[in-house]
């Protein structure tokens, strides 16, 4: 048996790997996407990225219900896609095992929120696991697997930014042979008719009932003695971490590996033993709200925030206590906003469209970045796709404003929900104007491909979309492609097709200057005795450009060619674009 250095999410996937699994089917989603890109690398698991993950969910459904075990993977926003299925299948059962991955994301270090995916478990009354570092994250995927096959339901496992991507030591064992499970047609348990749904809810409080007894002798919920009484803390995940960090053994833990649901005898029992109940978990006080259910009163929100990430000395500072913490940066860093790279396709048309004066509805993705200053682009951005519903109701509440207004969504994101947004338009016909920024990847979340590149996750060619026609065939007629490194190509397009009283769309097309298969003609020079300073270069926010000694100097580690500085230099001081060699 060997041992390896893993993050949490490569050693979820090593767990589907040991556990049998043979189907895995997500949307990329920091902090989510490694486990089904480590998922791949094993020949024995079919694995893909589904347009979105209402479609992972389902597919993953599919598979469990045709006897093979499953898992879908997805980010916390994702989840809130998927909550459809997710509610019914809580309804219906599985066949053979069949896991759901969801990662929240404290402190919102690449999220639009910071929901907390506990309440999808206890709304939906499915079992919920809830590992602490990169062992259990692999154990617990394995326990998910019996659970799911033994109580006859999908398993959620929750994993967060922190044990998602930090690293600890994991034993790697073989593959399970796991019996493929076989299919039996029952109406009654698969069909979810009022009739049939009707009677599947007392099995699922049933059900519920059945897993608190389960988790209360099987060690999933683990309980750690102290020398000292006074407080003893309940907590999970990262949480427990901090509080082991902090107080070693001095007081005594629970640590709750099942978060869905709770263990109430063991919690009682606990509860009992100590002076002082203290509740440890971040976001919303799910926990601790339990415990009052149960007549337990607990020290929690009131000492600690359900704002952003814990750490060592948050905990530390909860109870005044001076402790040496590693890695523990007392200074005040500086800010250091995220930035379009240099080169990026999107940086010419946000140009174009900020000095347009439109308003901009933006959706999710790296061009949300459009966003910070000098491009101040966009005028909003909320969830997958809401850009292109948003601005039809924008436009058709609102007639006048047509003419000033704009959508903007990525090539992935458009396949992820926008093209229903973009159906409505056409049926309703809106006199809206959506602009797909096709950069042929799905860039934010690490490069993956999704239904426009034409290649699958396994990097194999693939069924591909083409954006032009889907476009048409929904009945939007008028489809323009622009290169968004031309400025007066995209100025002109914007120009006509928000002047055209009818639906429309254009495609900003040019590959992620990042992806490894493009070719770049190389950094540009500045021509300093041209170079008046008038700094109209720097309109384009690219990090590339500096201003030193009153002139436009190059950073030439970072400039691709792309040429938008020389079309905004009207002093020659810098070359047009060279198409690569």
């Amino acid at each position: 048996m060997s041992k390896k250095l893993m993050l949490g999410n490569e050693a979820a996937a090593r767990g589907l790997y040991e556990a049998g699994c043979e189907f895995v089917s997500s949307y990329p989603g920091t902090p989510s996407t490694e486990i089904t890109e480590f998922a791949a690398k094993y020949d024995d698991i079919y694995a893909e990225w589904a347009p979105n993950e209402k479609v992972a969910m389902e597919a993953a459904f599919g598979a469990s219900f045709a006897g093979r075990r499953s898992f879908c993977g997805m980010k916390h926003v994702g989840l809130n896609v998927a909550a459809d299925p997710l509610f019914t299948i809580s309804y219906t059962g599985v066949n053979a095992g069949m896991i759901i991955g969801v990662a929240d994301d404290p402190g919102m270090h690449s999220s639009q929120n910071e929901q907390d995916s506990r309440h999808y478990a206890i709304a939906a009354k499915l079992p919920m696991l809830e590992p602490s570092d990169s062992t259990e994250s692999k154990e617990f995927v394995k326990i998910a697997y019996e659970l799911s096959e033994k109580f006859d339901t999908a398993v959620m496992l929750k994993m967060c930014t922190r044990v998602a991507h930090c690293q600890s030591i994991v034993e790697l064992e073989d593959r399970a042979e796991v019996t493929h499970k076989e299919y039996v047609k029952n109406p009654s348990k698969y069909i979810m008719t009022p009739a049939n749904a009707i009677k599947k809810h007392p099995l699922v409080e049933k059900r519920l009932d059945d897993l608190r007894e389960w988790a209360e002798t099987s060690g999933i919920n683990r309980l750690e003695d102290g020398s000292d009484n006074e407080y003893g803390f309940i907590t999970s995940s990262t949480s427990y971490q901090y509080v082991k960090e902090v107080f070693e053994d001095k007081y005594p833990v629970l640590k709750i590996g099942m978060i869905n649901p709770l263990p109430d005898n063991t919690i009682k029992e606990f509860a009992g033993k100590v002076k002082n109940v203290v509740v440890v978990e971040e976001l919303d006080g799910i926990i601790e709200t339990h415990l009052s259910t149960l007549g337990i009163k607990a020290i929690g929100k009131d000492k600690f925030t359900n704002l952003g990430e814990f750490s060592q000395t948050v905990v530390a500072n909860a109870f005044d206590i001076e402790k040496e913490v590693p890695f523990n940066i007392k200074e005040e860093l500086p800010a250091r906003p995220p930035a379009l790279c240099a080169g990026c396709p999107h940086r010419g048309l946000f140009y174009v469209l900020h000095k347009k004066k439109l308003t901009v509805h933006g959706d999710i993705g790296c061009y949300t970045l459009g966003a910070m200053p000098p491009l101040n682009a966009l005028d909003s951005t909320v969830c997958m796709g809401e850009s292109v519903s948003g601005v039809h109701g924008y436009n058709k509440s609102a007639p006048e404003y047509a003419k000033n207004t704009v959508a903007v969504i990525g090539d992935s994101t458009f396949m992820h929900s926008g093209v229903t947004g973009l159906i409505n338009i056409a049926y309703n016909e809106s006199n809206s104007t959506v602009i797909i920024l096709d950069n042929s990847i799905t860039g934010m979340t690490g490069h993956q491909q999704n239904p426009t590149t034409g290649i699958n996750l396994k990097g194999e060619p693939a069924g591909k979309v083409c954006l032009e026609d889907l476009c048409k065939s929904i009945g939007i007629n008028r489809v323009v492609v622009v290169d968004p490194y031309d400025l007066s190509e995209c100025e002109k397009a914007i120009t006509e097709e928000i002047e055209a009283f009818e639906p429309s769309v254009i495609i900003s097309r040019r590959p992620c200057a990042l992806l490894k298969n493009v070719k770049h003609p190389g950094p540009i020079k500045c021509d300093t005795d041209k170079c008046v300073g008038c700094q109209a270069c720097m309109k384009i926010g690219c990090p590339a450009i500096n201003m030193v000694d009153g002139k436009c100097k190059i950073d030439e580690t970072l400039c691709l060619g792309c040429g938008v500085c020389g079309q905004m230099c009207k002093f020659d001081a810098l070359p047009l674009r060279k198409e690569a060699e």
